[in-house]
């Protein structure tokens, strides 16, 4: 009684499983499309594109300092009479000068920097090294969420592998056990062998349950990161062959240190430590420039003798500044800047021999994974030849009711071994083109 409780709860939830799928739309993706659909949804992504028309206006924002500085004033003022205190200041003033009360100014200016310690062009350059850097780091982040979508459309496709085998190893397990039944019918075989191949049919049946609602969780993690709603069901496309390393170790290497993000960021960082330091030692050059001033005002108190009237003056000339006291106080920047491209430098080492291991890791992982799959692949071959041996000297009498199990259990983990090793195989391949950065 308490035994047919728990296949009833079984069925019940399998069911469940069922009419959640048939009730729910699903969509056949490709790895490809999930991609596709994951950067268009990314934040991460988004926010890391954002940085980079950042870095692009930052650009033609500095080129626009090229051009001169223009600028228009214009001004009213009221003065008052001018009290002059021949005995002092504490003593009544003797007479007040009269002037002109009201004052009219208009005009323009102009700067145009000639020369300034070649600043300009160096902030030019550093702008673009920031949008090359922005530009990096939009690729790295596209980069890790394809790598993360295609970890779990793996980890879907490995549940869906999981629940087709273990469909028809239950439906197996089924016929056998009818088999074993008429046996027993017949007095062959002891009742406790078909209380054993049932129970052990249960424990299938509870593991069928548990990988429907792995594929339920993996199909929500997966369209989260799509952009799908968490009921759509997505159904991945099944592959034929694991993908194959088409160069060697020292091929992937190279690439590595052509493509990796991270080396390359590092890299563009030293370089805008040298632009830094040259930016540092251009305060002690000298800024020139041409400049001019024109303006209307009245009343003319530019030159004596004042008059009360409209007048119209005009200044151009050449500007040469040179600060002399950034002799002394540009000492320590220069020497914090030169720090501060010995340890970008050091950095940029350091980053890589740490991309030189990781590609090395993942390169023998992903070979150790093709390995796996062979293996996996004569595991398979050897269970089910094993299955089928036991099963013949079962019916013969000539084995137990637990050698049968084991030989039965045998093959479908051999089965389970070979779907994980292919698809790790899989991982460990866009795991490789992520470190080398051509994912």
């Amino acid at each position: 009684m308490y035994y047919s409780k728990i296949l009833i709860a079984f069925a019940g939830l399998l069911a469940a499983n069922s009419a959640y799928t048939q009730s729910k739309d699903t969509t056949l993706l490709t790895l490809p499309d999930a991609w596709r659909k994951a950067e268009q949804n990314s934040r991460q992504i988004e926010i890391t594109r954002k940085g980079q028309m950042i870095a692009d206006e930052e650009i033609k924002d500095a080129k626009m300092e090229r051009l001169p500085d223009i600028g228009l004033l214009g001004s009213i003022e009221k003065a008052t009479n001018m009290p002059i205190y021949e005995n002092g200041l504490f003593s009544a003033h003797t007479q007040e000068h009269e002037i002109i009360h009201t004052l009219y100014k208009a005009g323009a200016d102009f700067y145009l920097n000639l020369y300034n310690g070649n600043k300009l062009n160096l902030k030019i350059e550093e702008n673009k090294l920031l949008y090359q850097i922005a530009v990096i780091q939009n690729n790295d982040a596209i980069s890790a969420i394809r790598y993360k979508t295609a970890t779990l459309y793996l980890d879907l496709q490995k549940s869906l592998i999981f629940r087709k085998l273990i469909i028809k190893d239950i439906a197996d397990q089924e016929k056998q056990l009818l088999e074993i039944k008429a046996l027993q019918k017949n007095g062959v075989v002891l009742k406790s062998d078909v209380l054993r191949i049932d129970l052990d049919l249960s424990k299938r049946k509870m593991a069928l349950v548990t990988i429907e609602n792995d594929i339920l969780i993996a199909t929500q993690k997966l369209n989260i990161i799509i952009g799908e709603p968490d009921e759509r069901l997505v159904i991945p496309t099944e592959f034929d062959s694991v993908d194959q390393p088409a160069l060697p170790y020292e091929k992937y290497l190279a690439e590595a240190m052509e493509h990796s993000f991270s080396y390359q960021i590092s890299e563009k960082q030293t370089e805008v430590s040298k632009v830094h330091l040259s930016q540092v030692k251009s305060n002690y050059q000298p800024k020139v420039g041409l400049y001019s001033d024109f303006s209307y005002a009245n009343p003319q108190i530019f030159l004596f003798p004042y008059n009360p009237a409209w007048y119209s003056l005009g200044v151009a000339g050449i500007r040469i500044t040179m600060p002399l006291s950034q002799l002394y106080q540009n000492t320590h920047k220069v020497s914090a800047a030169k720090l501060e491209l010995d340890k970008e430098e050091t950095t940029d080492k350091d980053i890589e021999d740490k991309v030189r291991q990781q590609v090395k890791e993942a390169y023998l992982r992903y070979k150790e994974s093709l390995v796996q799959i062979g293996v996996a692949e004569v595991n398979v071959a050897h269970a089910q030849e094993n299955a089928r041996i036991i099963k013949n000297t079962y019916f013969n009498q000539t084995s137990l009711i637990t050698d049968l199990l084991d030989a039965d259990v045998q093959v479908l983990q051999t089965r389970f071994e070979l779907a994980t090793a292919r698809i790790m195989a899989q991982n460990k391949y866009y795991l490789l083109q992520n470190i080398t950065g051509v994912l």
